[in-house]
């Protein structure tokens, strides 16, 4: 017995360090378009976005239930299955995070989860229909769902305010923004840290301490809640570049577009019990967003590198996790010789992290890779570049005053300017 609650303490750690990268990970998904237009600084946006977390915590069991319950059978799944599967989890996302790539942490604990069960017991262990309906449909759904709202709302947004002041109006969605920004937030903690929820429960039924089928206890909401708050706040300043920055350029409107948008396709799976990838509905409504406005394009460079990520997330975690379980099965060595694994390979990442650091005093600054727009992207642009205040300015000008004779009332291209 001795032996069980030790190893069922370290899986409970173990999944709240997996909260943590998840909340760090998954800050870009709440606060990068609010930080990218200046609606908010930085640090504000991350303090607000963590509260924000922690209150979502509260709201709802549903995915949990999905994830303790649904995902794999509780028959024959141990504590060592958890540790592994948690193991493949972590280190992907420190893997995604480290190059700056926002990919789906749902996903990565998805995987786990599956790989490390197939290892265990079979391909028997795993709900093969739960897993269809519940998160491979949500997957390819989310970002499509949210990327055509966003594109909607924002191509809405730009025809309803076409004649009003831009200066007027950016305040107004700037405020507009800070409010969605919240909502995603709380969308995220209500999805997001229910998924640990669901794997700390898992382990409990799996230890015997709670009967299959229960709901997460109060203390485990409480420190899941914690957890992904503090990695909030803490911010994953990489992956905020990204998709704030490198994925495209937004304007006040298009990121409250995408933010409302997003929250709306959280939310809704949440109360359905959908185990959906926040990162996929936010970067399909930033594509979604950056593809409303005249003139806005999208860098699929980037889009192409976070695709491949999202492809490869079920699949490596799942290998890790399989290794890790095959390792672990062998008895108290084959654990420590994981959890020194994970513990080397986390320092590492930090330690190769720090040659080029990214915070809040230059997350909004985007590299020369990330900056230089690709073939598509610079045919689109020229072919339907939005009109600048210095553009507009001009034109109303060239029609009250009369051009010299003999000058051409053409006016200069844009390659001229």
């Amino acid at each position: 017995m001795e032996h069980i609650t030790l190893l069922l303490a370290i899986v409970i750690v173990t999944a709240l360090v997996f909260d943590f990268t998840n909340g760090f990970h998954d800050t870009a998904n709440a606060m990068a378009t609010t930080i990218s237009t200046g609606a908010l600084k930085p640090k504000t946006a991350v303090a607000m976005s963590a509260v924000l977390n922690l209150v979502g915590a509260f709201l709802s069991v549903e995915v949990a239930k999905t994830i303790s319950s649904g995902i794999v059978t509780e028959e024959g799944i141990t504590p060592e299955v958890i540790f592994a599967a948690l193991v493949g989890a972590i280190l992907w996302n420190l893997m995604t995070w480290l190059i700056g790539l926002p990919s789906s942490s749902s996903h990565a604990l998805m995987g786990g989860l599956i790989g490390a069960t197939i290892a265990s017991v079979g391909v028997s262990g795993v709900n093969g229909g739960t897993v269809v309906t519940k998160v491979l449909i949500p997957a390819i759904a989310a970002p499509l769902v949210a990327g055509l709202a966003a594109y909607l709302a924002s191509r809405l947004t730009y025809r309803i305010g076409r004649n009003a002041d831009p200066k007027a109006t950016a305040k107004g969605y700037r405020a507009g923004q800070i409010t969605s920004a919240g909502l995603v937030s709380l969308a995220h903690g209500t999805n997001d840290a229910q998924k640990t929820m669901g794997i700390i429960t898992l382990a409990l039924v799996a230890g015997g301490i709670l009967a299959p089928g229960s709901n997460p206890p109060m203390w485990v909401i409480v420190s899941a809640g914690l957890a992904i708050a503090l990695g909030t706040y803490l911010g994953g300043w990489r992956i905020i570049r990204t998709m704030g920055k490198g994925l495209t350029d937004l304007q006040p409107q298009q990121g409250f577009a995408a933010q409302t948008s997003a929250a709306s396709v959280i939310l809704a799976s949440s109360n359905l019990g959908f185990s959906l990838s926040t990162t996929h509905s936010c970067s399909g409504a930033v594509m979604g967003a950056g593809l409303g406005r005249k003139g806005g394009v999208v860098r699929w460079s980037t889009a192409t590198r976070m695709f491949v990520a999202w492809g490869l997330t079920l699949p490596a975690a799942g290998l890790v996790a399989a290794g890790s379980e095959f390792v672990t099965k062998q008895g108290d060595w084959g654990v420590a010789a994981v959890a020194a694994f994970l513990i080397g390979s986390c320092i590492a990442i930090w330690f190769i992290s720090r040659r080029q650091v990214v915070d809040h005093t230059n997350v909004n600054d985007v590299d020369a890779e990330a900056g230089r727009a690709g073939v598509v992207t610079t045919a689109m642009a020229a072919v339907s570049v939005p009109p600048t205040a210095a553009a507009i300015a001009a034109e109303d000008l060239k029609t009250t005053i009369p051009a010299p004779a003999g000058s051409s009332a053409e006016p200069a291209s844009p390659a001229a300017v």
